[in-house]
């Protein structure tokens, strides 16, 4: 797929931090948007960064305004100088200041893992802003499994001293949610991953800080249930990794039992989480989107 351009944007944290979105808004030739088109809002996982999306935000483009921030500690958004403030709750007024920023009244919202549940806290904290949510293989109640897992690593992997090196670490971590991937693809997405430092050796695009901040929060025993049970008129698409130990069937069925009008996609041989370039997850998306009123 050739990416569409994007255009580089800043915007500030409440402590004057410097933050960091890309925003995909050139539709494809002989494509035009149409007035007051919908805003797609990309959310990046616990680590991660805008550049997971460089698939899906071009192939949105075609349709929608698609913006993909950096959260604060990762990529090139400014890292915290004080790492208690890596929680859900700066984040989201991070988000609410960027919707301000950009005079972005209602949006789409596609979160990845963390973005998701940021999605649900958005969608709680002002609905009427929400136009439809897709989750991206979470819920509001994340297996302890996978959380344990995930805990385990964060800020915590060894410097590697090559982009080889980044490859195989990279595979560590992610080999079991996604086995099938090509040599090819593996070497892209490393890059997605790490950037180079003034050495030219890869280094992880995050504050290993981060993982500090998730080892010190508390566990939410009850999960996030009754937050979910406020987002009852706010379309919603879940991705369901098949393989995932973070959002379990028992999850997805109750969260069905809870929303009826819940929509659901599993994607084979992916785990946590999905690349959303699979045919299934893109197909999902485009039918979702298509449906909701900007």
């Amino acid at each position: 797929m050739t990416a569409l351009a994007y255009r580089e944007e800043h915007w500030t944290s409440a402590e004057n931090l410097q933050l960091y979105c890309r925003i995909y808004d050139t539709p494809a030739r002989g494509v035009r948007h149409a007035p007051r088109a919908l805003t797609v809002l990309c959310l990046p996982g616990l680590t991660r960064n805008s550049r997971d999306f460089e698939a899906l935000a071009p192939h949105l483009a075609a349709r929608y305004r698609v913006i993909c921030p950096d959260l604060r500690g990762r990529g090139r958004s400014a890292r915290d100088p004080k790492w208690q403030n890596y929680h859900p709750g700066t984040y989201l007024t991070d988000l609410q200041r960027l919707l301000e920023a950009l005079d972005l009244e209602r949006v789409a919202i596609v979160g990845t893992s963390l973005g998701g549940l940021l999605g649900m806290l958005l969608g709680a904290a002002a609905a009427q802003r929400v136009a439809g949510l897709v989750l991206n293989d979470i819920g509001p109640e994340v297996d302890p499994r996978g959380l344990d897992r995930i805990r385990s690593y964060t800020g915590m992997l060894p410097p590697v001293r090559s982009w080889d090196e980044a490859v195989k670490q990279l595979r560590i971590v992610y080999g079991n949610a996604w086995p099938d991937l090509s040599d090819e693809t593996w070497s892209m997405l490393v890059h997605r991953s790490y950037r180079a430092d003034a050495a030219g050796v890869p280094v992880l695009d995050c504050d290993p800080r981060i993982g500090d901040a998730l080892r010190a929060a508390p566990a939410a025993a009850a999960g996030l249930w009754p937050l979910f049970a406020r987002l009852h008129a706010i379309p919603m698409l879940v991705i369901h990794g098949a393989r995932s130990d973070i959002l379990n069937e028992g999850t997805l069925e109750r969260m069905q039992r809870e929303k009826p009008d819940l929509e659901r996609v599993t994607v084979v041989n992916r785990g946590h989480v999905p690349l959303l370039d699979e045919p299934e997850a893109l197909a999902a998306i485009d039918r979702f989107l298509a449906r909701l009123r900007p």
